[in-house]
């Protein structure tokens, strides 16, 4: 049994010096000396919040769970599970505010919960009921712009999004209340797409007010990190001029503090910031993918010893913690899967019009007439029937 900070040689962060983490793989304080410029973040982070983003982890890892359950069981076509990944996605999402703007890719459950969608809303995509799923435009979905299954294509948005943000005035002004930032995630295969590349160069060219998150989860479907790049991914940022942290993805706490400090910073005007968050994923690609063809029993071990939500629960436990309230989370966890379950089998099939849904921000002439002859189109079946 090797030790909880040993990992294959290969997919250990090459520079460690270098790499933000907070608590240690058992849960106790341990900053790297990367750390040190966070620390007085996290040392303002109260209680609540610290024990918020342990609830937010246990309760996305148990609808994760219930969803590939029920993709397992012919409810969905497919499910991609954020298993492993918790922290990374928790820390960066609480650390945004009600005003930026969120990109995901296809994986970013937590986020897309944290900031109000609802996550049956997902379900829906993958079930194959929705093209979007939900409008992003609408205040109760937090700015969450709707999941992207073109691999990169998320970054270029993102980007011409952030640029607007910059050339309206919109970031920069010197009020934290009313300043705007973007945040993209997406993952380490995605970062050897040429649109990742391009929203860099562009972002950083116009300094926009953008936050590049990538998840190192290892594996780009089959093919590992070290195949895809020779040196740390956390570089390729700083080599388009992106000031760029290296943080332990399965570290909250980390993931909190520097995604604070770097949203700060794209909202004040100085420019898009890049996150490399370590983490592994410890379930399969998507559904459709069987992760024993490509690596080891012993890797995925190793990466479970660094499990997110042990960590921080070892972390609230020092702190005084009661039983009571790992017995809330538990619960809370439980219910919402088991609402979502009941309420994926209860979804219907969608009206054909809802296609016209959501198509362009404001309603077109041609959309509307296209939806009109449509519904009559449709319409002739019955009179001909009848």
């Amino acid at each position: 049994m090797t030790a909880p900070e040993e990992l294959p040689e290969d997919l250990v962060p090459r520079d460690d010096t270098a790499l933000v983490r907070v608590l240690a793989a058992d849960g106790t304080l341990s900053p790297t000396p990367a750390a040190e410029p966070y620390l007085e973040v996290v040392e303002a982070m109260s209680d609540g919040l610290r024990e918020q983003l342990y609830r937010d982890m246990v309760g996305i890892r148990a609808f994760d769970r219930e969803a590939t359950n029920l993709q397992r069981q012919g409810q969905l076509a497919l499910w991609p599970p954020s298993y492993g990944q918790e922290a990374a996605q928790v820390g960066s999402a609480r650390a945004l505010r009600a005003q930026d703007h969120v990109f995901p890719s296809y994986r970013e459950h937590a986020v897309a919960r944290i900031r109000g969608v609802d996550l049956v809303d997902v379900i829906r995509v993958m079930r194959g009921l929705t093209h979007g799923g939900w409008n992003p435009f609408d205040p109760k979905n937090g700015n969450t712009h709707v999941y992207t299954l073109v691999l990169g294509a998320q970054t270029l948005h993102a980007t011409g999004l952030a640029m607007g943000l910059a050339f309206d005035g919109r970031s920069g002004s010197g009020d934290a209340d009313r300043d705007e930032a973007v945040i993209v995630y997406y993952g380490d295969g995605a970062s050897s797409q040429g649109d990742v590349h391009e929203a860099m160069v562009f972002a950083a060219s116009y300094q926009a007010p953008e936050v590049f998150f990538l998840q190192n989860n290892q594996w780009a479907i089959s093919v590992p990190v070290r195949t895809q790049s020779r040196a740390p991914l956390v570089h390729r940022g700083t080599g388009y001029g992106i000031p760029s942290i290296q943080i332990d993805g399965n570290d909250a706490l980390a993931s909190y503090a520097v995604s604070r400090v770097a949203l700060d910073e794209a909202r004040s005007g100085a420019g898009p910031r890049a996150i490399e968050a370590v983490t592994y994923r410890l379930g399969a690609h998507t559904t459709s993918d069987d992760p024993t063809k490509y690596r080891t029993s012993a890797e995925e071990e190793a990466w479970l010893r660094r499990d997110p939500i042990a960590r921080m629960r070892t972390h609230l436990e020092q702190r005084g913690a009661s039983e009571a309230f790992f017995a809330d989370v538990e619960s809370e966890a439980a219910d919402f899967a088991a609402d979502t379950r009941r309420r994926t089998v209860e979804l219907g099939v969608p009206e054909p019009g809802e296609m016209f849904a959501n198509v362009y921000s404001e309603e077109l002439g041609d959309i509307a007439e296209q939806e009109r002859w449509f519904a009559a189109y449709e319409a002739s079946f019955s009179e001909e029937a009848s």
